[in-house]
């Protein structure tokens, strides 16, 4: 009787750890969600029961109060359950609100971190979070709050010299934009990276002034990660040719 999370990553199968691969072949029940990239079922047992999950804004197929009811039952059938989530379990994965309601009926926990999209999609995409002389701090804040509001730290970040990452944000591109402008960053680089490590990554580079009107036309989509900061710039046209070249060739 075990609950483990774990983090699967950022989308790349390969960039998930060692024991997080380890635990996947032990488990008995496996719960996957949207952002966790399903080739990484095949590291299963033939004989583990695995359930989709998933959650999207707007479209979530499953409650979480029907995850956590899915997680109890089979620890309490005394079988060891693995929670495999995007990214990191605790950045903005609700992943301690799973350990802390597993862990009053008495079941133990483990937490695997994981590769989070909130560095890996911009490195992916060209874009440091922080580099020398440019940017010597970042933050990582989610686009939308329990509410489904921004939240109140968007508004200090505007404010903030530091690189900002946005997860979970495209759908409120135009108020986080309209906030930085308040500010006077229109001329602000800002990037959308949509489907980061991915070979179908797209990536889109503006300013807080452009941005929207660009995306309106371009319509990248969720799961994407949005940076606000001069590192944007930091983005070399001859990495990025050999990256693009690379990827043309693993969807062939």
């Amino acid at each position: 009787m075990k609950l483990s999370l774990v983090g699967a990553g950022p989308g790349d199968e390969e960039l998930i750890t060692l024991k997080a691969v380890r635990l996947i072949g032990e488990a008995e029940v496996i719960l996957y969600d949207a952002l966790a990239n399903s080739a990484l079922l095949k590291y299963a047992s033939k004989q583990a029961e695995v359930i989709y999950v998933g959650k999207r804004l707007g479209r979530h197929s499953v409650s979480q109060e029907e995850i956590n009811r899915i997680i109890l039952q089979n620890c309490l059938a005394d079988k060891h359950v693995l929670r495999l989530k995007g990214g990191d379990p605790i950045v903005f994965g609700r992943g301690f609100e799973e350990k802390d309601y597993v862990e009053a009926f008495g079941i133990p926990t483990e937490i695997v971190p994981g590769i989070t999209s909130a560095i890996s999609a911009p490195t992916s995409a060209g874009v440091p979070v922080t580099k020398r002389g440019v940017s010597e701090s970042f933050w990582v804040l989610t686009g939308h709050t329990k509410e489904k509001e921004l939240p109140k730290d968007m508004y200090l970040a505007a404010k903030s010299n530091a690189t900002i990452v946005v997860l979970m944000g495209l759908s409120k591109l135009a108020e986080i934009c309209a906030i930085f402008s308040n500010e006077g960053k229109g001329d602000l680089p800002v990037a959308i990276i949509e489907k980061g490590t991915h070979v179908d990554e797209r990536v889109l580079i503006g300013t807080v002034s452009t941005i929207v009107s660009m995306n309106s036309t371009e319509r990248l989509k969720n799961p994407a990660v949005l940076v606000f900061g001069e590192v944007v710039n930091c983005r070399q046209s001859d990495w990025l040719d050999e990256v693009e070249r690379e990827r043309l060739i693993a969807m062939k």
